[in-house]
């Protein structure tokens, strides 16, 4: 059986086509920091290769036969919440699984289920970690997986506790422990059943670097869909590479689940004969971003949280809030792989530029009643002057009952129009979208197949909406617009172009806020609507 593109669980390297495992991490300084003896931080965002990487980790230093390591996760903890007493029990037993497991070791099992068990949980892990590296000839090593999932007192517990035993190390206690997890500890705000709030950072002090996991390089990311052409001969077309890329930002699962999308899920590329084209490989992206699967549907869950709202909100909006937006918050979010910050704030990838909006307007756009032949021409074009107009006529409404709705109010214009024009665009054209942090606007970009036969193959009408907040005088948001809108839609090719100005203003009569205009920019006509 040919290897294939891994979506769901660590790699195995003889099934799966991948990116060497040691070459995603500072081989060189993990192995001087275990070799120092040092206790360290390995966190990236969650299906980077995390858990494929620390069991390579594993089974590197076993082989030296320097070290005797073992990696275990200890997310069931998390079940125990701030519950000291089960918690901690959870993350022995869980360790001494890993134990039997990888290195055979049984006596720890014997250990924590004869005097272990006697010991106060508030000590049981310290005694555990001390008896298996009294008893173990080599220093050892523990790599423990999902430490952020626990939560209040259990984390705060473990932390204390393997700070406890650090002065021990490595004849009476792990020589090297690397806690590994979506975030560095020192971002870690954990709330005790007191209600004191603690830093991972003043829990264990002992931490002697942190090393993120960076996603995928480019080159990384042609080489792995390249690994299924050396494999089979199925060749992929050039400008495939370029787009995964930037749809991707080389964020593994996403490459992978792109490239799994393309060669299997597409019935006609099962037939390794068969080039994938770039149309395949769009119509592939959409269906992955339509398929609300493990790792995107986590993704939308985290915009349920205030701290997440706060950073994504501003970038939906496009305004220049940057400072208001705590230090704490952007750090989290950034963790989470939603954002990154140089050379500015924004969200991460162009598949997460879209999901993001997408689900936010996904019960709207749903329960919103449309009919897109109603906006259809004869040469089955989208009539923008029937389009336009009837959104306005919705906003003005409908907005009130519906922004009401948004947890995001501070870019619901915006949203409800994405959520309108998702409803009349969907199973028949393309909404791809461009925001945020500063730039004042939201750019849609419309793509309209006007041959359902040839699909994107054939001719396309090209529409530029973008979406501004009406701030300070009327003429000079427009003067700016007009430019801005000119320069997108020459770069996109756009046949027309379209301006919509929101005025928030509820001083301001609908009578006055509804109005249409046509202004002429460096010789292209432009459609702008107020709201």
């Amino acid at each position: 059986m040919e290897r294939f593109f891994n979506t769901s669980g660590p790699i195995v390297p003889a099934e799966h086509y991948h990116i060497p495992l040691m070459q995603r991490v500072d081989w060189e300084s993990i192995q001087q920091l275990i070799g120092t003896n040092r206790y360290f931080v390995l966190h990236a965002p969650r299906q980077t290769g995390k858990t494929s990487t620390l069991l390579a980790i594993m089974q590197a230093l076993n082989e030296s036969g320097v070290h005797e390591a073992v990696y275990a996760n200890i997310e069931v903890a998390q079940a125990a919440r701030g519950d000291v007493t089960r918690g901690i029990p959870a993350v022995c037993s869980a360790i001494c699984r890993s134990l039997r497991y990888y290195i055979g070791e049984t006596g720890m099992t014997a250990w924590l289920n004869g005097p272990g068990a006697l010991v106060p949980a508030e000590d049981r892990l310290t005694q555990l970690l001390e008896h298996w590296s009294i008893v173990t000839e080599k220093p050892c090593v523990l790599l423990l997986d999902e430490v952020d999932a626990l939560v209040g007192d259990t984390l705060i517990s473990l932390l204390r506790q393997l700070r406890t035993g650090y002065t021990q190390r490595p004849a009476g206690f792990p020589a090297s422990i690397v806690l590994c997890g979506v975030r560095d500890i020192r971002d870690y705000r954990i709330r005790q059943s007191g209600g004191e709030i603690i830093t991972g950072g003043s829990a264990f002090n002992v931490k002697a670097k942190s090393l993120r996991m960076g996603n995928f390089s480019h080159k990384e990311t042609a080489d792995l869909l390249l690994q299924h052409t050396d494999a089979t001969g199925q060749i992929f077309e050039q400008g495939i590479f370029s787009e995964v890329w930037e749809d991707t930002q080389g964020q593994p699962w996403l490459v992978n689940a792109l490239a799994h999308e393309m060669v299997w899920e597409e019935r006609r590329a099962r037939d390794r004969s068969v080039p994938i084209d770039i149309a395949m490989y769009l119509e592939a992206r959409e269906r992955l971003i339509r398929s609300r699967a493990t790792h995107l549907d986590q993704l939308a869950d985290k915009l349920r949280e205030q701290r997440v709202r706060d950073v994504i909100a501003p970038l939906l909006g496009g305004e220049r809030t940057q400072l208001q937006i705590p230090e704490d918050d952007l750090q989290y979010v950034e963790d989470l792989g939603l954002v990154v910050r140089k050379p500015q704030v924004r969200v991460s990838n162009r598949i997460y530029r879209e999901i993001i909006p997408r689900e936010l307007i996904s019960v709207t756009q749903d329960t919103m009643v449309q009919d897109r032949q109603w906006y259809l021409t004869p040469d089955n074009r989208l009539d923008m002057s029937k389009l336009m107009p009837a959104f306005q006529q919705f906003f003005r409404e409908h907005s009130q009952s519906w922004l009401e709705r948004f947890a995001y109010r501070e870019a619901g214009p915006q949203l409800l129009m994405q959520a309108f024009l998702q409803r009349i665009v969907n199973g028949g054209g393309r909404l791809s979208r461009e925001y945020g942090l500063g730039r004042k606007r939201t750019d849609l970009f419309i793509q309209w197949p006007l041959d359902h036969e040839q699909g994107m193959y054939g001719p396309v009408q090209r529409v530029v909406i973008e979406l501004k907040l009406l701030r300070g005088s009327l003429e000079t948001v427009m003067a700016k617009a007009l430019e801005q809108t000119a320069g997108y839609a020459d770069t996109v090719g756009a046949d027309e172009a379209h301006v919509v100005i929101f005025d928030q203003d509820s001083d301001v009569s609908w009578t006055d806020k509804i109005w249409e205009r046509q202004e002429v920019w460096e010789q292209k006509t432009i459609f702008v609507w107020g709201c």
